[in-house]
């Protein structure tokens, strides 16, 4: 997972989306997913769907799951055909970690700043007077994060549905959502270069190099070797079991500590609603003006290393442990090298690793009358997830037209 200031952000950036921008930026964009993500071909399906809602005068929310770095570009490509401008609820982080040029641009193709990780009522508010008023969908990717685990989607955080629900109360037009699925094909085989970077990743952990063993059983034990280390570092002993069960158990300590340090009683939740949970915490502890000068220093060195347990947590989180078991496919295993990339190598962004294709699936539309809505955001983001998981099963289903044998073969 990449690393990201977690802090109250210092600005917002409000959306300022200029057609004549989009248009003319239109070929450097398709031009840099050429050119820094071999992406090939951009495959949209049920498109139809957003443009029947945008024909009625409906308001549209898309929802799409966060499968990597560049999908929301490849996203933004695929409604270039259709010369469709996109509104999409932005991370602050995205903002603050660009040039100013950036800022300026991506406010134009009409991105604008949230904070995840607080209330943030400037972006609510300017989410649902896109989806209550404005002619152009809105894009929200309801897992927050991206995981690398595409063909299982991430349980979705329900401000999306919130923002939908309270669109929809105070809007004069119906209300689409529309889930969509969004999974990256490799067209070139990138096995050679994922045995170069696994070699690279193993050597990084001190493991012997066996050339000869496959490339699932590999990534295995380099997996269980980094979880041997982060048990050591947090329980001083390491543990026996299912790489799924140990996974989950080293993350609930480290959440469950947090939790009992900080006095936080109420622990429901999935472990990303905790850890925002404990983050908005520590935030205020460490914004806090009123501490002790003599004791400041070390209260903040403190509570930035419980920052970094909670940046683990997230990447334990991201590790499902069973998803090369059932299914060790090309892509499967250049996600999970990709995620072996950033949280071992420490890269920014994984490495390209051969020309690629997205396809991108739009599932039938959910309706929301005007007024207020039988529905609860509870419900509609569950039937939220299910469609966008249905819609990565039939592109699963339907495989790759540049289908290969799986890594085992």
């Amino acid at each position: 997972m990449n690393r990201q200031p977690y802090c109250s952000p210092p600005a917002s950036w409000p959306a300022k989306l200029a057609p004549w921008w989009i248009r003319l930026s239109r070929g450097y964009r398709h031009r840099q997913l050429i050119g820094k993500q071999r992406i090939v071909d951009i495959s949209p399906d049920n498109i139809a769907v957003v443009q029947s809602a945008l024909t009625s005068g409906n308001g549209v929310l898309i929802t799409p799951n966060h499968s990597a770095h560049y999908d929301a570009p490849a996203l933004y490509a695929a409604f270039d055909e259709i010369r469709q401008p996109l509104y999409i609820m932005t991370a602050w982080q995205v903002f603050g970690l660009a040039t100013k040029f950036e800022r300026w641009a991506m406010q134009r193709l009409g991105c604008f700043s949230i904070d995840r990780e607080g209330t943030d009522r400037q972006a609510f508010k300017q989410a649902v007077e896109v989806v209550q008023n404005e002619p152009h969908p809105l894009v929200i990717f309801p897992e927050g994060d991206i995981y690398h685990t595409t063909d299982y989607v991430t349980p979705f955080r329900d401000g999306a549905a919130a923002i939908a629900l309270s669109a929809a109360k105070r809007s004069e037009r119906p209300i689409s959502i529309v889930p969509c699925g969004i999974k990256f094909w490799y067209v070139d085989d990138p096995r050679e270069q994922l045995l170069e970077a696994m070699q690279r990743i193993e050597e990084r952990l001190y493991l012997r190099v066996d050339p000869d063993s496959p490339l699932p059983d590999r990534i295995h034990r380099l997996a269980e070797a980094a979880l041997a280390l982060k048990e050591l570092d947090y329980l001083g002993y390491t543990c026996s079991g299912k790489l799924r069960d140990r996974i989950r158990g080293l993350l609930e300590t480290v959440v469950s500590r947090l939790e009992r340090k900080h006095k936080i009683t109420k622990t429901g939740g999935t472990p990303p609603e905790r850890v925002k949970t404990l983050r908005q915490a520590i935030i205020r502890c460490l914004e806090d003006e009123e501490s002790p000068p003599g004791e400041s220093n070390g209260e903040a060195r403190h509570l930035r290393c419980d920052m970094e347990d909670l940046f683990f947590a997230m990447q334990l989180y991201s590790y499902r442990g069973d998803y090369l078991v059932t299914n060790p496919s090309i892509e499967r295993l250049a996600e999970t090298v990709d995620k072996f990339e950033e949280d071992v190598l420490g890269l920014d962004y994984p490495s390209v690793r051969g020309n690629r294709r997205v396809a991108i699936r739009f599932a039938e539309a959910i309706e929301l009358q005007p007024g207020k809505s039988k529905q609860n955001a509870a419900e509609l983001t569950e039937i939220m997830q299910s469609r966008v998981q249905a819609t990565i099963d039939n592109s699963n289903a339907l495989g790759s037209r540049f289908a290969r044998p799986t890594a085992r073969d």
